[in-house]
């Protein structure tokens, strides 16, 4: 599972710079006024080594007894409970403040390692800059600049290098599927309904479950782990700050699962959110199927707009599976469960390289890739690069100048002659070295190419001693 980072802070010591550098995004808003960031901000950070999930959270002040500024010390602390570690940003620039040393007392107490970075601190030097933060009692400052990166890498590969790889204690455990979507679209009545028991609370009311829950049980003989998450509402309409805990806690689970079940409620337009959320679960890879619930509380007209939406909003899962059922009476149950299975086949899926680069050259010989000015990209074979999701990597000349509707007709053509159904498909280039690099680079000669020098200069050389003899026996004559 990959770990998740907490950015935690005073107001205006730039914790939303730093988000958008990790994630390599404009996600959190960016202004020169504290008290900007409010609700927290969560996504993929980017920048390092290892994978991991980072939280922006509001500006932190930690002696409040009312308002909005209670609330958002509330959420702020609650992320730093569930947190793997802390990074505490200070400004360089103000120096030690009596807010940051509270909230060093604060962060003190919590279990997850905290790291003190030094924001603003590029064009001083670094000792200078840190050397009044060690009076907070935590540990050796990092000079850093979210605006400029500096120091920024080296800040994440200390605090990643404390972590395991997430892959390695995924790699040999059973399938895993995680049931996600907004709230009361039925999420835990339809775990209940696979499971065959009443084994989480389903209640109609939204927020009901807060918690991402685990649950293994067996089917056919196989293990599986199903998890039941928190509906992810739209920030804006979300109120407690044990339901904003909650959404991170649903990241975390996509993360963790194999496959992702989007439930999507009959009764309700398709939001934006729905497409967020399919998103979000696009992005770490995971396998999707699609699980109209309700079904059969709705009208036949309701059905085919319901359709309609569906294709229009959510057309970039076309590779995913789609049921319409009722968890509430059981119905499509059984057809769902297979897709899973299916979906986790494909995503877990082994190519053979001889199959992929024969399939690659027939992709080629029906549409090869067009030009790009004077230059034809040349795919020369592939191979499988990973699993959830299957990577191709494709090896060749100029491979740069691919566009991305011939990216999609090749996934297309690999997705139908694997069988890749349910599960997203990744390819990457990888370009050959130019063997004649060196040999053009007029800065680096070969051996070859400086005794041909040595005997062009002699030549040159000769020339202009018969020149100078011709030109002495012409003035004498």
């Amino acid at each position: 599972m990959k770990p998740t980072l907490v950015l935690v802070g005073r107001p205006n010591v730039g914790k939303s710079t730093l988000f958008n550098r990790l994630t390599r995004s404009k996600d959190a808003l960016v202004a020169d006024m504290p008290g900007l960031t409010r609700d927290r901000c969560y996504g993929h950070g980017k920048v390092g080594d290892k994978p991991y999930l980072v939280v922006d959270t509001g500006g932190f002040e930690p002696i409040v007894d009312s308002g909005i500024l209670l609330e958002m010390a509330k959420q702020t602390m609650q992320a730093v409970d569930e947190a793997d570690a802390v990074i505490f940003l200070t400004d360089g620039r103000t120096g030690i403040t009596a807010q940051d040393k509270l909230i060093a007392d604060k962060l003190r107490q919590s279990r997850a390692p905290v790291w003190v970075a030094v924001n603003k601190s590029e064009g001083v030097n670094r000792d200078i800059a840190t050397a009044d933060f060690y009076e907070l009692g935590l540990g050796e400052p990092f000079a850093i600049s979210s605006a400029h990166g500096d120091g920024v890498k080296s800040l994440i590969d200390e605090i990643l290098s404390t972590f395991p790889d997430s892959q390695d204690e995924e790699s040999d455990e059973h399938p895993r599927f995680a049931i996600i979507g907004r709230p009361n679209v039925g999420k835990s009545t339809l775990v209940n309904a696979l499971l065959g028991e009443e084994r989480v609370i389903a209640f109609d009311e939204a927020g009901t479950t807060r918690d991402s829950v685990y649950i293994d049980f067996e089917r056919d003989g196989q293990t599986f782990t199903i998890i039941d998450t928190a509906g992810v509402r739209r920030r804006g309409k979300v109120n407690e700050a044990i339901e904003k805990f909650s959404v991170i806690k649903t990241l975390r689970a996509i993360e963790h699962a194999n496959v992702a079940v989007l439930v999507l409620d009959a009764s309700q337009d398709i939001a934006d959110q729905d497409a967020n959320i399919a998103g979000f679960a696009l992005e770490a890879g995971r396998a999707l199927v699609l699980a109209v619930n309700k079904w059969d509380s709705v009208s036949n007209e309701r059905r085919e707009a319901i359709k309609r939406e569906i294709s229009r909003k959510l057309y970039f899962l076309d590779f995913a599976k789609l049921h319409y059922i009722s968890a509430l009476k059981s119905r499509g149950i059984g057809e769902l469960f297979t897709s899973i299975q299916e979906a986790y086949n494909a995503a877990m899926s082994k190519l053979a390289t001889p199959k992929i680069t024969r399939v690659l050259q027939s992709a080629i010989e029906r549409q090869a890739p067009p030009r790009a000015g004077l230059i034809r990209p040349k795919m020369r074979y592939a191979h499988q690069g990973g699993m959830n999701p299957p990577i191709i990597v494709i090896h060749g000349n100029a491979l740069q100048h691919i566009s991305d509707a011939y990216t999609r007709y090749l996934i297309q053509t690999f997705r139908k002659a694997f069988n890749l159904t349910g599960t997203p498909l990744k390819i990457q280039y990888q370009c050959s070295d130019n063997p004649f690099l060196e040999r053009n680079n007029s800065n680096k000669k070969t051996p070859r190419r400086a005794v041909l020098s040595k005997r062009i200069a002699k030549k040159e050389e000769k020339k202009e001693q018969r020149k100078r003899r011709l030109r002495t026996k012409t003035k004498n004559t």
